[in-house]
């Protein structure tokens, strides 16, 4: 099968997504517990996810050549059991389970953070499908995704997305986006600099609080005698998120960050 009809299958799939015959897995009641937020790489583009434009009942679609800065408000909806296991325009299998979703312009992939505007709950996105194809919706959840964000018993909700770069995620004023890494390896930091002097950390920590790094903190290392105070930016959740912010500090002139592992 070439990549245009590969393409084309999947948007043909999705024309139903939420729709007759779609319902919500056996175990809803569980499923947001056990589905944490995407968190933002850099990956390279689908390779039969993009094509320049597509056509679906008659409507042409021409795809981003970026996600940078796009927003958008409407109805999201959601599609569930009747297409899990099935290929998306990633290639990619769906997995109603993880936080993914469709969205009929936006390169294939990228990370779009999503706010349910009536309850105000936000979730974070891996967007690897096409769709929803239904007047006024600008984006089809994964079952789990709207689960979470409180959207699954009504079937569609009122949302604004906005898109989630590894840069932007550390900027995010929401400390829910830079989950807390786990494991033997250690949490990854950005390090601004370490001063035997608190009130020198702090200073350095409120310019950087300023500037809209809203996760920084001074960090106590060493004894009584030799105590250092360490301006860090983190935890980071990947290292990717840490390269990106320290590309963001060094564009700004600090220069002296670096990427720790502790």
């Amino acid at each position: 099968m070439t990549a245009r009809l590969i393409v084309l299958a999947s948007f043909i799939v999705l024309q139903a997504c939420a729709s007759r015959g779609d319902y919500a897995p056996h175990d809803a009641n569980d499923v947001s517990a056990h589905s944490a937020d995407a968190i933002p790489k850099n990956e390279p583009k689908s390779r039969y996810g993009n094509p320049k434009s597509y056509e679906v009942r008659g409507i042409r679609y021409h795809v981003l050549e970026s996600s940078e800065g796009y927003t958008q408000r409407g109805i999201a909806s959601w599609y569930g059991t009747k297409f899990h296991g099935r290929r998306t325009s990633s290639g990619e299998t769906y997995d109603m389970y993880q936080m993914t979703a469709a969205h009929k312009t936006l390169p294939i992939p990228c990370y779009v953070e999503v706010t349910n505007i009536d309850n105000n709950k936000k979730i974070i996105v891996k967007v690897n499908d096409r769709g929803p194809f239904h007047e006024g919706r600008i984006i089809d959840l994964s079952y789990a995704a709207a689960k979470k964000l409180g959207i699954s018993g009504s079937g569609t909700g009122n949302v604004e997305i906005q898109t989630v770069t590894t840069s932007h995620l550390a900027l995010n004023t929401s400390r829910s986006l830079l989950p807390e890494s786990s494991g033997g390896d250690g949490q990854i930091y950005v390090q601004l600099g370490a001063f035997g002097a608190y009130d020198n950390a702090e200073s350095l920590a409120s310019q950087l609080r300023e500037s809209q790094f809203r996760t920084v903190r001074v960090h106590r290392a060493g004894g009584a005698r030799n105590t250092l105070y360490k301006v860090r930016i983190g935890p980071m959740p990947s290292r990717d998120v840490a390269y990106g912010v320290l590309s963001r500090l060094t564009k700004t002139g600090q220069t002296s960050a670096r990427i720790v592992v502790d």
